[in-house]
């Protein structure tokens, strides 16, 4: 029963389709200029980056000293295990 069925009825899927989405390698676009908001919401943003860069970590009071031992294995000091 299988083989008697035209081999016709599989043509519409080898016809090519329109592309649907963006993921399907559509041509570029032209892209659209960007609102006065839009460019000053990425100027804003680009700001505080470039802050947050700047900023350094405070220093740790009363700390073990050395690097951080959870990062860099170094478990013990002078010997002796530590925990914090």
């Amino acid at each position: 029963m299988m083989g008697t069925k035209s081999p016709l009825f599989n043509i519409a899927r080898e016809v090519p389709r329109p592309m649907q989405n963006d993921n399907d390698n559509s041509p570029d676009r032209p892209k659209r200029p960007l609102s006065p908001s839009a460019l000053r919401a990425l100027k804003e943003a680009e700001e505080r980056r470039r802050a947050e860069e700047q900023k350094e970590p405070p220093a740790e009071v009363g700390g073990r000293g050395g690097l951080d031992p959870a990062r860099f294995g170094d478990w013990e000091i002078k010997g002796r295990a530590i925990d914090f």
